[in-house]
């Protein structure tokens, strides 16, 4: 069998169900984040987070698509290996990266939506009382 279809095999095999798992994930724990940022409005939580897992499916399997054609071409099984766990590597990066990115995005959302139940920096009338 040609190594380099080896190569973009395993690839594939790994970094598909990979992408699939980081995704079911971020959807399950971000729902919970995601209902406290929107006060409780869970099909709008519903929604936002379904519209993040699409779009965070469409830019790392892209970047999958794109990526397998990249790299050395190995010549024996040896190469397969390395080429294989380099660009596995390189997309599990970029997963953490995307999901470092999400957790971002969440606080910013949750930050945002805490914000009107704060308490005002100062009194009212402008005045710090000290001890």
């Amino acid at each position: 069998m040609n190594p380099i279809l080896i190569t973009h095999l395993g690839y594939l095999a790994l970094c598909i169900p990979l992408t699939v798992w980081v995704a079911k994930t971020l959807h399950k724990n971000g729902r919970v984040f995601l209902v406290d940022s929107f006060h409780g409005n869970k099909d709008l939580a519903d929604s936002v987070n379904h519209l993040l897992v699409v779009g965070f499916y469409l830019i790392n399997l892209g970047f999958v698509g794109l990526y397998i054609r990249n790299g050395a071409r190995p010549a024996d099984l040896t190469g397969v290996i390395e080429e294989t766990s380099v660009k596995v590597g390189t997309v599990t990066l970029v997963l953490g990266v995307m999901h470092l990115f999400n957790l971002y995005v969440f606080n910013k959302i949750r930050r945002r939506a805490m914000l009107p139940g704060m308490p005002p920096p100062l009194p009212a009338d402008g005045q710090i009382a000290l001890p």
